[in-house]
């Protein structure tokens, strides 16, 4: 049988990349709205439940690496379809822990999801570095920080569809119920990817294109150091609003369930608009008079400050209603700088992207693993406040770390940065 042609323009495969990550971020973050729930059910801690939560973070940062090296070798199809059915299996999986019907205590509960939650990150380690690895063979470098922006835009519609699918299904027909569904689109998913024609190994080089800047691999190496750490940093602050936004609003400034779930939406619905946005300004200014090095600059900088600043004033305030919107525009901003990181990471791996990217989303993992863990440690001892303006400085930090990362470093030559 003939093999299908892959299609003439990339973007129909950067959507459906877009479709991919949204069902894996669903079952990612479903758990952070009937969190509620099952820490009730199981009598779960804040501290308890950030375990829980960290557990798929160990599974996802710890993989990032082998994921990326298996998507350059297989390619993102092959991938994404297997990760895809083992997220809906382990999300169904997951909707079983507990049930009377099977012989688990509350003991055997809790290890139970701390196991499904770890294999669950194993599975979700594939996600961003494949659709990596997918965009830099088939998208033009001038147009990498807009798909990307795109592909990630997932991490909003994800988390902004979560709270009020999850929390609507669980408040009649119980947490399990709601788990259960969540798992359906990524079983669609992988039946639509088996229909789709893998991207060629290379793209044409198009006219408008930049022609790389030939530099020392030194340089290169100390960019894509620097491109990690700053990415680990913004996990930290990232993660806490992926995980703890939701039980911040109802546990500490006093929402409802319903109510809480509807503007824990907020912030991800500002995403959808701010990922790809980043990414798109990031294009524009690197091709325009800023050029490579600071149009890629400008954009985490301010994203990243912005962020830090609001999250302090979000948790100063003493209006819910204001902490609510501020912490939701820092969400936007800290999310802007996606675009950015992946496609400077792109330039500086060339062929390498998935094992490069693996190993920068480790980074933000790594970050994202300790957040969900300290932040409620932090919180007890020092209180929510105070733990989220360290949180605010740490992004701060990581937008600083641009002025020594150098874009400009990226080029045919730059495979060595994932050796």
């Amino acid at each position: 049988m003939k093999d299908r042609e892959p299609p003439s323009s990339p973007w129909p495969v950067v959507g459906l990349l877009l479709v991919t990550a949204t069902a894996g971020y669903l079952c990612r973050v479903n758990i952070s709205t009937a969190g509620v729930l099952i820490m009730e059910e199981f009598a779960l801690s804040q501290v308890a439940m950030g375990r829980v939560f960290s557990a798929m973070l160990l599974g996802y940062a710890l993989c990032q690496i082998p994921a990326g090296a298996l998507a350059d070798r297989f390619g993102a199809k092959r991938t994404l379809i297997v990760a895809a059915v083992a997220w809906a299996a382990l999300t169904v999986a997951q909707s079983v822990v507990g049930w009377e019907a099977l012989p688990f205590g509350v003991g055997g509960a809790m290890a139970t999801l701390l196991v499904l939650r770890f294999l669950l990150g194993v599975a979700e380690a594939p996600t961003y570095p494949g659709a990596a690895a997918g965009i830099s063979r088939w998208v033009p470098a001038m147009h990498q920080g807009r798909a990307t922006g795109m592909v990630i835009a997932s991490i909003g519609i994800g988390s902004a569809l979560a709270p009020p699918l999850v929390s609507t299904l669980m408040v009649p027909f119980g947490w399990r119920v709601a788990l259960a569904v969540s798992a359906l689109p990524a079983l669609a998913v992988a039946l639509v990817w088996t229909q789709v024609a893998e991207p060629p190994s290379r793209i044409a080089s198009t006219r408008t294109e930049r022609v790389p800047i030939p530099v020392p691999s030194r340089r290169r190496r100390w960019s894509f150091f620097l491109l990690t750490v700053s990415y680990s940093l913004q996990g930290y602050l990232g993660y806490i609003f992926v995980f703890w936004f939701y039980l911040y609003l109802v546990q500490e400034r006093k929402f409802g369930l319903l109510e809480g779930a509807w503007v824990a939406s907020l912030p991800w619905v500002l995403s959808i608009v701010s990922i790809p946005l980043g990414g798109f300004l990031s294009d524009r200014l690197v091709v325009g008079r800023l050029g490579p090095v600071w149009g890629r600059r400008m954009v985490p900088i301010l994203g990243m400050g912005l962020s830090g600043i609001l999250t302090s004033v979000g948790a100063h305030t003493e209006s819910p209603a204001v902490a609510a919107v501020s912490l939701a525009l820092a969400t936007a901003f800290v999310l802007s700088v996606e675009g950015p990181f992946w496609a400077t990471m792109m330039g500086l791996a060339g062929p390498k992207s998935g094992t490069a990217g693996g190993i920068m989303n480790m980074g933000s993992n790594v970050g994202g693993l300790i957040s969900p863990v300290l932040t409620p440690v932090l919180a007890e001892r020092i209180g929510w406040e105070n733990a989220l303006h360290i949180a605010g400085l740490l992004g701060c930090l990581a937008g600083a770390l641009w002025l020594g990362i150098d874009p400009a470093s990226e080029g045919p030559a730059s495979n060595d940065v994932a050796t």
